[in-house]
């Protein structure tokens, strides 16, 4: 089983069990966000959290094996996304990644940055005008390493 046919089983029987991310997270003893990446074959469980799910989800050691595989991170189909939440997402990128670029950039001298250890949260924010998404991240963002 590669990470995607095991991504669709997982979720799959997530939906028919009713159960949310959260719920896997709790799980698996990690951040939902962290799981959910996992999951989707852009983060690499350890055995006992692959077995934890798999148990939790009554899927068999296909699975579990699966989610221990290296992943290929970052592969979303095609160039520019189209569904319009992660195409959001881009734009950000799209607009202010070159700004993000060059304060970096003049704040560190020329180099690259990792997401080895970053992390993320989302939270639902109310708003009188509807609720909003804030998306934050650990503070400490990422790694640099200059040339």
């Amino acid at each position: 089983m590669n990470r995607a046919e095991c991504a669709d089983v997982i979720l799959e029987a997530k939906r028919r069990q009713g159960l949310s991310f959260e719920q896997l997270a709790d799980t698996v003893g990690r951040h939902v966000v962290w799981t959910t990446a996992a999951i989707m074959g852009q983060a690499t469980m350890d055995r006992g959290e692959a077995e934890r799910l798999a148990e939790r989800l009554d899927l068999g050691p296909e699975v579990t094996e699966a989610l221990q595989q290296i992943p290929s991170k970052g592969s979303l189909p095609g160039a520019v996304p189209v569904d319009p939440l992660i195409y959001r997402l881009h734009e950000i990128t799209q607009v202010y990644g070159t700004t993000i670029k060059a304060v970096i950039h003049e704040m560190f001298g020329d180099g690259i940055m990792s997401a080895i250890d970053f992390e993320i949260d989302i939270q639902r924010v109310p708003d009188p005008k509807g609720d909003r998404v804030q998306i934050t991240y650990n503070g400490k963002f990422l790694p640099y390493r200059k040339w």
